[in-house]
């Protein structure tokens, strides 16, 4: 067929007779399913080359590729499609067409892999040692050893806390943890200051109970959770104060009048300072409950002040055996048991000493129960050991004010 012929038919599909067009003039075209003919390139077409004799016949299944075509008719068709050949169907050539090229044995590298950019032009890149997803055993348990290999509480060789809160909820443990032995030596020391320096008379008082209220004030806001709270504290410390000046200023008759006034100023002063507040309602409601129990605590201990000295001493000496005595290593019935019986015994021994006798038994027995209910209330819902320093030191010795004033009154 001449050339112009050939570019006029270019585009126009095959004619299916004896004398088929040559291939690459139908190379977008679908493949014709018909009898194979021999393709013939017209004079000129491939660089005025010489066309190559088409060989008497071609083995076409070879390894799908065509391995027994000559090298000039490989070249020339190196970019038309596969031809369909007797042993290959038109459904195989279908199912087939999208399917990556299988590489020959010239394109494997010296060891053995791939080298074919056409396969891996749009793959991902790997990294030279991919990291194997299946998990070691021995790596896990130890992850696990790591994770959950809490260290057991202490209340003497750890310097920061005596338990760690997230960590014994994590664990179960009981929210009861009692102060310690560290803590009631604290509290014995603070104890004894109050019963010496309350025979020497109130203004030498004043110096430890200012300690007293300090501890309370701290103390009662990190049991609660809240700190830092300086506001807070500095607030019921000074209610304290405030309650200690008012207790010395008037007679000795009139002290519980001058604490009771000075606790319902200070929380009247709460109320409005937060309501003045700008946060949450619920943080403020937390704010102003613990404000409140806060100065409340710290202004009765000034009940000591308006305690009779006598009573003053008896009961100071009575907490300071009584937690004592509760930090040894007992159960606790026998260890409450020992701790009531160790207070009375102090009161009466304190009291035959002064002008209370035998009276300070009572006294003894009742500021140690005080005692008692003060431990536990420190000891409550995973205190850190910052709690048992300040709330377990002072809240014994706070929640026997009371008692030392109202049975000093009663005894003596």
């Amino acid at each position: 067929m001449p050339a112009a012929a050939a570019e006029q038919t270019a585009y126009l599909p095959p004619y299916p007779g004896p004398a088929q067009e040559a291939a690459e003039q139908t190379a977008y075209l679908p493949p014709y399913t018909g009898q194979a003919q021999q393709p013939v390139a017209p004079e000129g077409w491939f660089r005025d080359e010489a066309q190559a004799p088409a060989p008497a016949a071609q083995d076409w299944s070879q390894d799908g590729q065509g391995a027994g075509m000559p090298a000039a008719a490989a070249e020339q068709t190196a970019y038309l499609p596969p031809y369909p050949g007797p042993a290959q169907s038109q459904a195989s050539v279908e199912e087939t067409a999208y399917l990556a090229p299988v590489p020959g044995p010239e394109r494997m590298d010296e060891a053995g892999a791939e080298v074919a950019a056409e396969q891996t032009a749009y793959l991902p890149p790997q990294s030279a040692a991919a990291p194997d997803p299946t998990p070691d055993p021995a790596e896990d348990g130890a992850e696990a050893v790591e994770v959950t290999a809490w260290s057991p509480p202490t209340l003497a060789g750890n310097t920061l806390r005596a338990v760690d809160p997230a960590q014994a909820r994590a664990e179960g443990r009981s929210p009861i943890i009692d102060p310690g032995p560290q803590s009631a030596i604290l509290t014995a020391a603070l104890g004894l200051l109050l019963a010496v320096a309350a025979a020497l008379g109130q203004y030498a008082l004043l110096v430890p109970l200012i300690a007293l209220q300090a501890l309370t004030a701290a103390g009662w806001f990190r049991l609660n959770g809240m700190w830092p709270a300086r506001q807070g504290i500095a607030l019921a410390f000074a209610g304290a104060v405030v309650a200690d000046v008012a207790v010395l200023a008037v007679d000795r008759t009139y002290g519980p009048g001058a604490i009771v006034g000075t606790l319902g100023a200070w929380v009247l002063l709460t109320l409005v300072l937060q309501l003045r507040s700008h946060a949450d309602p619920d943080e403020r409601m937390y704010g102003l409950m613990a404000s409140v129990a806060s100065a409340a605590l710290a202004i009765i201990c000034a009940g000591y002040l308006a305690a009779g000295s006598a009573a003053v001493s008896v009961g100071a000496a009575a907490v300071a055996v009584a937690v004592f005595a509760r930090a040894l290593p007992l159960p606790t019935a026998p260890s409450v048991g020992v701790s009531l019986a160790a207070a009375a015994g102090a009161g009466i021994a304190v009291g035959g000493l002064t002008s209370v006798g035998v009276g300070g038994a009572l006294i003894g027995l009742v500021c140690g129960a005080c005692a008692l209910i003060g431990l536990r209330v420190a000891a409550y819902d995973y205190p850190s050991k910052f709690v048992h320093m300040t709330a377990g030191v002072a809240l014994p010795l706070a929640a026997a004010a009371p008692a030392v004033y109202l049975i000093g009154r009663v005894v003596g």
